[in-house]
């Protein structure tokens, strides 16, 4: 009888975690831009925390000025990061003839040291190489995409500024939901970790990739690469995906810098010392700062960005890590669901409940 019923708790938890993942991919364009805005959050709220440690300067500040400061200077930062991420990429579209001509200059010396006499042209390229590829196709649907990102931005924005407005009052919401003391502890005991450990994370990553970003724009600038603002703003977005963001995040300068400078060692140094900056951030620098403070198995986060990236896209796969956090903590809090957050933790250990 036990087993019956642990079978139809298993049944019933596949059942239900397919009608989620259903719900999730069809309602991508509601649920993307409020995870969005509440993870923006975080980072704000991560950032204010953490500006309190600057000596001499931090604690003078209230942290609800500084809220309103790091609210204020990441809103600023993401219209004027996107403006730029727009005019660059307007930029390259109308340079597209120039970079095809200089690609097709390249791939014909390529082929002439390996002794291929073929003539290479656009057409033959895109025919045996890319297939039946519409290009004027694919940049229009590139601008429809980047003015429905920049609406979703305003809303994003909007969103952001009603849940801070939210914070006053959420912790007192929270704690009218229950008349037991014990089940109301244990909802902010649980939130609170879910607030402290996600939100540091977003604050300190996020700054890690500003680094990267200016590091990796200062190196692209110095080699003369073309729209290095625009790269570096690729870089330190991506460099939020693991594993596979870092590698993506080189390759697109790459393939502009193979374009643009068609001599090897010129496209071989700018590619060594943007590996070297990945490499020094992501091996050096983010594991002495961040540590392992989410608890994940490195193979869970790998499967996680799969499930996520595969939902919602570059949105998922950005949000992949905190949404699997948020779920460790949450099902480490309830006795059925402890061994899943044992099986997606690093080592099998995770906090006792709350209460």
């Amino acid at each position: 009888m036990i087993e019956d019923f642990r079978f139809t708790n298993f049944v019933h938890g596949i059942a239900l975690a397919l009608m989620l993942g259903y719900i999730l991919f069809i309602g991508r364009p509601i649920f993307v831009p409020i995870v969005t805005s509440i993870l923006i959050v975080y980072v704000i709220v991560g950032v204010s925390r953490l500006s309190g440690l600057i000596p001499f300067v931090g604690k003078r500040i209230p942290l609800k000025v500084r809220y309103i400061l790091a609210a204020v200077v990441i809103a600023v930062v993401l219209v004027e990061l996107s403006a730029l991420f727009v005019g660059n990429l307007s930029t390259i579209v109308a340079r597209a003839p120039e970079f095809q001509e200089s690609l097709l200059n390249t791939l014909q010396d390529g082929a002439a040291r390996f002794g291929i006499e073929s003539t290479l042209t656009w057409e033959t390229i895109r025919r045996d190489a890319l297939g039946e590829i519409n290009l004027q196709r694919l940049i229009r649907t590139g601008f429809v995409s980047i003015a429905g990102m920049l609406g979703a931005l305003l809303f994003v924005l909007l969103n952001v500024s009603f849940l801070l407005l939210e914070q006053r009052t959420f912790h007192h919401k929270l704690g009218g939901l229950s008349d037991d003391p014990d089940k109301t502890r244990r909802l902010l005991k649980v939130i609170g970790d879910i607030n402290a450990r996600v939100g540091r994370y977003l604050a300190v990553k996020t700054m890690i990739n500003v680094v990267l970003g200016l590091v990796s724009w200062v190196v692209m600038a110095v080699m003369g690469l073309e729209f290095a603002i625009f790269w570096a703003i690729i870089i330190a977005l991506l460099n939020y995906i693991p594993y596979v963001g870092s590698i993506i995040a080189v390759a697109l300068p790459m393939a502009l810098g193979i374009v643009q400078f068609g001599d090897i060692n010129t496209v071989l140094l700018l590619l060594a010392l943007l590996v070297g900056v990945q490499v020094l951030m992501g091996n050096v620098i983010e594991p002495q700062v961040m540590g392992n403070s989410l608890n994940l198995s490195p193979y869970v986060i790998l499967i996680s960005l799969t499930a996520w990236s595969s939902l919602w896209g570059i949105a998922g796969a950005i949000f992949s890590v905190p949404i699997t956090a948020i779920m460790v903590i949450v099902f480490s809090e309830f006795e059925q669901t402890r061994p899943i957050a044992k099986l997606l933790s690093m080592n099998g250990e995770i906090p006792d409940r709350a209460i």
